[in-house]
């Protein structure tokens, strides 16, 4: 099924009220009040990204709406975290809001910080990621 591009689909995540932070094994990946929510992804600006944890991955995937998805390796400590974060460099243009964003998946928690809650959310993108491997494995 096509995803339907709206723009309540992409609306900054409560922009100016809610800080976003993105973290893996530890450590602090993203922190934004401008992230831009698409089907429950948060896309975080560029320069809301810690570059050191960062390193380039020759990984591309395509949506059809989005347009090409480039990835990034996550790297803390030691530990490498395979294609943990994408982007679109140059989407569609029904697309365009998310531009060189950054959004995560594959055990990088995303949470809102600051909001009296102990929990963090896993994207919704790593909880697709489960699901289809339970599926697929058994």
């Amino acid at each position: 099924m096509r995803s339907t591009f709206s723009a309540d689909a992409t609306a900054p995540a409560e922009q100016g009220r809610t800080t976003y932070r993105a973290t893996w094994n530890g450590a602090l990946l993203a922190e934004s009040e401008a992230t831009v929510v698409v089907e429950g992804n948060h896309y975080f600006p560029p320069e809301s990204l810690r570059i050191e944890h960062f390193r380039g991955s020759s990984t591309h995937t395509r949506c059809p709406w989005k347009g090409v998805a480039s990835y990034y390796d996550i790297v803390v400590d030691g530990k490498l975290n395979t294609d943990a974060a994408w982007y679109y460099p140059e989407p569609t243009p029904e697309a365009h809001r998310i531009a060189g964003r950054v959004a995560f998946w594959r055990g990088v928690r995303v949470a809102p910080v600051g909001d009296g809650s102990e929990s963090e959310l896993t994207s919704d993108a790593d909880s697709l990621w489960s699901r289809l491997r339970r599926l697929l494995v058994g």
